[in-house]
């Protein structure tokens, strides 16, 4: 059965409205994390998400190589390169080779990039909490709607489902 046309504009309309609101999430989580950081006891801490969510990667991980974080986090090797090359200088994560393979690099965290980790976990906990409170709100029923939505939209996400035939 095919929901009414008007329905799948509103959702359309929806859908648009949400991607544009959720740009600001990152900016929201790093001054969270910051604030949390500070509370800590941390004063040294990367300045983007990503960055964290790289930590974030190879504390459950490690020691991880550099491909392996960028298909885990879905980034390029070169962007992952980036970073980790500023997380070393910085502190938070040391590399290591193996006995038998001395080309390939390991990051795993030091103890200051523990400490971030361990933070960061804490405030991701915070966030799921908020986020199931908020989804009180909804039925099951609803829920299995979203959860459906959302499954689709990364199951065709790769395949540029918005981009058209032409």
């Amino acid at each position: 059965m095919s929901a009414p046309e008007g329905i799948k504009r509103l959702l359309y309309e929806r859908f648009l409205h949400f991607t544009h609101i959720t740009d600001p999430i990152s900016a929201v989580e790093i001054e969270e994390f910051a604030d949390l950081a500070r509370q800590h006891g941390i004063s040294s801490y990367p300045s983007n998400v990503t960055s964290v969510h790289v930590l974030d990667c190879i504390g459950n991980h490690e020691p991880i190589n550099n491909t392996n974080i960028a298909e885990k986090m879905n980034l390029s090797k070169a962007s992952i390169t980036k970073i980790c090359t500023h997380l070393l200088k910085e502190g938070f994560i040391k590399r290591s080779q193996l006995k038998d393979n001395k080309k390939e690099v390991y990051y795993s965290l030091t103890p200051k990039g523990r400490h971030i980790y361990e933070v960061h976990a804490i405030l991701h906990q915070m966030m799921e909490q908020r986020f199931i409170e908020f989804m009180d709100s909804f039925s099951e029923s609803e829920l299995q709607a979203v959860i459906k939505f959302l499954q689709f939209m990364i199951d065709h996400h790769k395949d540029g489902f918005m981009k058209g035939s032409q």
